[in-house]
């Protein structure tokens, strides 16, 4: 009988599947995942996404370096079959990765709202985005009141602030003013949002953000058949050709409407217009991997916009006991 039992118990050890550790970052906290071997891309991520309580999840990605390069996870692979790092546990950060045109028409969970602010703002005060000095003391106005609520000068005083938190360096360095000049600018603006609940500085922040040149464009190097380098920019509106030192005015442009198909090779990527007498773009570059990120980027993006619509017909038609929830 004994036998029969430390068998049963063999036979059970032995169907425990065998796992590997992962963490992965957000904005604002880590998390740490058991992940079983089996699991493909999809599976992490949708553990990720339960964990947040996040829905929306189509703008979103897992995100990873390695030998210098950033890449997102593929969802319909293996995570252990792709190039991964090497090291336990293995880390990935949870990542905004499509930004959509009109924040908010687009975003309607607060929770996506709220990590869409602290990327961006990350992104602006590592002037990834530029902003003028002007946009970034409201932009900074608003943060302070998504973080500490109503302004309340006996509780607020001087120094409560710190420029360096809320301001780009470039701002900072560009005029002779000290921490608290810079204080008194930003609380004057702080001050007049009273009354604002944390969602609605953080979706003003965001309104804000979505006008700047550079918000939500992801840049990938090209080259052209004479070996000029460019860069080769995708956003909500569209794919934008840029001259390597400059990315704000895009040398040529195609809005998604206007684009019939997307192909790759090895070495070149080619966009075709729908108009027959518009050219045929072609660009190239020395790294095929490159080639085929942008292809499936690309092809990513456009599958966003149909999510994206799909979901505001769902939200759209819902009661409004159940919107006001959400």
């Amino acid at each position: 009988m004994s036998g029969l039992k430390n068998m049963s118990i063999t036979g059970l050890k032995k169907k425990q599947p065998k796992m590997f550790k992962v963490k992965v970052s957000t904005m604002e906290a880590e998390m740490e995942f058991s992940c079983e071997m089996k699991w493909k891309g999809k599976d992490l991520f949708d553990q990720v996404c339960r964990a947040l309580g996040l829905r929306e999840s189509w703008y979103f990605g897992l995100w990873y370096s390695i030998k210098g390069m950033g890449i997102w996870l593929k969802m319909d692979k293996k995570v252990l079959d792709q190039d991964i790092p090497k090291e336990d546990p293995v880390n990935f950060c949870f990542l905004v990765k499509f930004y959509p045109e009109k924040v908010e028409e687009e975003l309607l969970q607060e929770i996506t709202q709220h990590l869409f602010f602290l990327q961006v703002k990350k992104q602006i005060l590592d002037e990834e985005i530029y902003c003028s000095p002007e946009a970034t003391i409201l932009l900074a106005s608003y943060a302070v009141q998504a973080k500490y609520g109503d302004y309340d000068p006996n509780l607020h005083k001087p120094g409560f602030l710190v420029p360096e938190e809320l301001l780009p360096k470039r701002v900072l360095r560009q005029y002779q003013m000290t921490p608290d000049m810079w204080e008194e600018r930003i609380t004057a603006c702080y001050a007049g949002h009273q009354g604002m609940a944390r969602y609605e500085a953080e979706m003003n922040y965001l309104k804000i953000a979505q006008d700047l040149e550079m918000y939500g464009v992801n840049y990938f190097p090209i080259q052209k058949k004479n070996h000029t380098d460019f860069l080769l920019g995708v956003d909500a509106k569209g794919i934008h050709v840029y001259s390597i030192n400059n990315r704000f005015s895009p040398n040529k442009s195609f809005e998604w409407s206007s684009i019939q198909n997307i192909s790759y090779s090895d070495k070149e990527l080619i966009i075709k217009p729908i108009d027959k007498k518009a050219e045929v773009f072609k660009f190239f570059s020395s790294q095929p991997k490159v080639n085929k990120l942008v292809s499936a980027f690309l092809y990513r993006r456009q599958s966003v916009e149909s999510m994206v619509f799909s979901e505001l017909v769902v939200f759209i038609s819902l009661p409004d006991e159940v919107i006001s929830s959400v």
